[in-house]
Formats: C-alpha cells, sequence, structure tokens
C-alpha cells in the first residue's frame, strides 16, 4: 500500500511557490533533527548550520556532497553517509558502476516506502490503473533498477511480471503471452526488443503495450527516440529519472518533453555551467537534490552531474519545476569540440532521426592539438555521408561518421555505454 493517494499528489503539485518552500523547510529540518544525531558524515559537514532552518536559504550555507564522498565504505560494508546501525537496514543495493566503482546504499522499511509512495508520481503519469500488467525487463541484481518500481506497481494493486534472468527474445514471449499492457525498461532496450522482434516475426506495435515508463539515460525526454519508440510500440513513452544513491526524483509531464522534479520529497538547486552561480530560467545547469524523507542514506546538496535547464510555472496544474527536453546530459560528458559545447544526447538525437540506424557509438580523441569526434553506425543503407551531412546542418561540426557490420556493437539492457572518451583526463570536459 501506498502512504499517499493521487489527491495528495495533486494537491501536492498545485502548492504555490511560498506553500512549496514552507513544506520543504519544514520537512528539511525534521530530517536534520533526525539524523544528525546519528550520521558522523552530515554531522561533520554540516556542523557550521545552526539549526533549525529558518529559510531554505540557509541551505547554502551547507557545503556540497559529492559522489566521490559517498563511494566511501566503512569496514562494514556501510555507506559513508548511513545514519543508523546496519540491523535497521532491509534493503542492499549498489549504483550501477558506469561512473567508477559502484556505491553502496542501504534502504530502512521506512525509506523503502518512501521510494513506492514517490515513485507513485510516475505511475500517475504512465496512469498505470491496477488492471494493467507491467512487464520488468531487466535482471534483477544489486543495482537498484525497476526494483523499486516492481513493489511501487505492486503497491497500486497492478499485476507485475518480472523478466529477470531471461533472453531479449523469451522477454518479447512473456510479453506477448501474459499481455502486458505496461513495459519498463530504458530507453535503447526498448528499441532492441523492438529490432528483436522484427528479426523473429513479431510485431511489437500489436502486442498491445499501450505505455513504456523508460529510465536510465536521457533518451525518453528527447523527441526523436521518443517517436521512434512510440511509432515502433504503437505506445507512448513515459520518461522518469533517478539515482540509487538519490531515488526517484523526475518524472515526465504531461506534453512528454520534460521532467517534472517532485519537489515535495526534494529540494532542487541549480548551478548555472558557465558561472557555477544560481541558474536562471532555461539556463543550462546543473542540479543538485536535497533528500526530505530518506533518513537511513539522506543526501545534502548532493551535485547530481545532470544537466537541464529549469523552467519555473505559476499556471497550469503542476507547478513543481520543469526541466524542458528532460536530462540533457552529463557534466562529465560535455564536449569542447574546436570550441562548441556537445552533449551526446544532442548527436542522439540526430542519429535516431535515421530509422535505419539501428545502433551507434560516439568516440572523442585527439588529433594533434585539436578534439575529434567519430560515430560508428550500423547503417542499413550504408551511406554514412548523408548521417554526416544531417550532424553537420543540426550542429554546425564536421563529424566523422563511420559505418560498420550490422550487430557489431554491443546492445545493452542496462544504461547504454555508447560513448568513449579517448582523450587526456580533463581536457576539452566541463570541470567545476
Amino acid at each position: 500500500m501506498t502512504r499517499t493517494s493521487f489527491d495528495d499528489r495533486r494537491r501536492l503539485e498545485r502548492l504555490d511557490a511560498a506553500n512549496l518552500a514552507c513544506l520543504q523547510l519544514d520537512r528539511l529540518n525534521r530530517l536534520l533533527a533526525a539524523i544528525l544525531p546519528e550520521n558522523r558524515f552530515y554531522a561533520a559537514k554540516l556542523a557550521g548550520l545552526r539549526l533549525p532552518l529558518r529559510s531554505l536559504d540557509q541551505l547554502n550555507d551547507a557545503p556540497f556532497t559529492h559522489k566521490d564522498e559517498l563511494a566511501q565504505t566503512d569496514p562494514g560494508g556501510l555507506a559513508a553517509n548511513h545514519t543508523y546501525p546496519l540491523a535497521r537496514y532491509t534493503h542492499f543495493h549498489r549504483t550501477s558502476g558506469t561512473r567508477g566503482r559502484p556505491m553502496v546504499v542501504l534502504d530502512t522499511p521506512g525509506d523503502w516506502q518512501w521510494w513506492i509512495d514517490t515513485w507513485q508520481f510516475v505511475l500517475d503519469a504512465a496512469e498505470l490503473k491496477p488492471d494493467d500488467r507491467v512487464m520488468m525487463a531487466f535482471s534483477f541484481g544489486p543495482f537498484i533498477g525497476f526494483w523499486t518500481a516492481h513493489d511501487a506497481a505492486l503497491a497500486r494493486g497492478a499485476l507485475v511480471i518480472p523478466g529477470g534472468g531471461l533472453n531479449t527474445l523469451a522477454r518479447l514471449e512473456l510479453i506477448q503471452a501474459s499481455q502486458a499492457t505496461i513495459l519498463l525498461c530504458t530507453p535503447s532496450y526498448a528499441l532492441h526488443l523492438a529490432e528483436t522482434a522484427a528479426a523473429n516475426g513479431i510485431d511489437a506495435a500489436a502486442l498491445g503495450v499501450r505505455g513504456i515508463i523508460v529510465a536510465g539515460e536521457p533518451g525518453g525526454s528527447v523527441p526523436a527516440l521518443r517517436g521512434r519508440i512510440e511509432s515502433t510500440w504503437n505506445a507512448r513513452v513515459i520518461d522518469h529519472a533517478g539515482a540509487t544513491e538519490v531515488g526517484p526524483w523526475g518524472y515526465a509531464d504531461a506534453a512528454g518533453c520534460g521532467l517534472h522534479v517532485v519537489e515535495s520529497e526534494f529540494v532542487a538547486e541549480f548551478l548555472a555551467v558557465e558561472t557555477g552561480r544560481r541558474a536562471r530560467e532555461g539556463e543550462l545547469a546543473e542540479l543538485v537534490l536535497t533528500t526530505l524523507n530518506r533518513s537511513g542514506c539522506p543526501v545534502i546538496r548532493y551535485r547530481t552531474g545532470d544537466l537541464v535547464r529549469p523552467t519555473w510555472q505559476t499556471a497550469g496544474e503542476n507547478h513543481f519545476v520543469l526541466l524542458a527536453g528532460g536530462v540533457l546530459g552529463r557534466a562529465d560528458e560535455m564536449l569542447v569540440i574546436r570550441g562548441m559545447n556537445i552533449f551526446p544526447s544532442s548527436v542522439e538525437q540526430v542519429l535516431r532521426g535515421f530509422p535505419e540506424i539501428a545502433e551507434y557509438r560516439l568516440i572523442a580523441d585527439k588529433a594533434a592539438a585539436m578534439d575529434v569526434l567519430c560515430v560508428e553506425v550500423e547503417d542499413r543503407l550504408n551511406q554514412p555521408e548523408r548521417i554526416a551531412r544531417e550532424l553537420q546542418l543540426r550542429l554546425g561540426l564536421n563529424i566523422h561518421v563511420r559505418c560498420v557490420p550490422p550487430q557489431s556493437l554491443p546492445r545493452f539492457e542496462g544504461k547504454g555505454k555508447r560513448f568513449i572518451d579517448r582523450r587526456p583526463a580533463g581536457e576539452g570536459r566541463f570541470v567545476r
């Protein structure tokens, strides 16, 4: 069961800025009062704060939390930011390790319930009903992935179908046999499922899936990729964003063109990429998050590394901050190619406009003193020149495009690893 109702969540979304700030301040002070007597990590980091906070602006006096800090564990395997003794925790997970060594994250029963409750915003966006049949197309391992979505859908009364331990064709057959109506996976795996379906005489669009909840990659808010998935499956794509160490912080807006931050559960800050100061509306910024109701492994002013463009809305039914285009890229993946800022997701947006491209990979390298970017594609037409022309037209860069044999590039069930940076560490990258 969930502790919040649909009406509760709509009421929270409609709060004006002043009332939302009051709610956040109250929850933040309650969290700090609960964790600081026992959480040595944050007791040390926040020693200079005068509590209780009288304004959210005082949070600016606290230092940022960085991923490298949280990656440390004590001799007992507890995360650096753990609050309670090990006996209080019931859920063990690790980050995927795609950007460094895996990070251990533990949750108490109360924290796990918080995950389930917060996930309901995502499931609301997907209009998930108790009579839906929900296919979880991921492997059940220590990476939290869609584990919490599994329990959140159960709490909603839906029939949940685990797809762990199965290959892609077996998952397709299970979708067909179970008559699944909702699919959860990464954006690229949704395409891979459709590709495998076509190769085996299965029409993905006729399987009856009406909604696909995606996460783990930026593609759910990339129009070209979202449109390609929707047309292939004849289903609506619902984007979602979260992280093991943070929680399920983002869900699709009604138009499907961005993500709302669940501001009843997180304080969101935005650091302008160019200046490091508080970002203005629409300015490219790094997302910084503070959890408000997760006490076992809280994060305070956590630099997520996600790059976004915030928009604050006062009209409409949802006043939570909107991130236009969702997560645009990662701070550690922003390229500076011949003086121009380029994100892998910008290149993907162009590539996904070519239905003949089955898979791709980006490689950044150094040629003499110059940054260069190469794109490898599995192109059924074997015509790289047309792709290079479109990249030049859309991005203003000459990018070398090389065709590779079909099925030669890796496919991913979890987060895709399509970007390889061969330049010396720190060169041409966003660092602050």
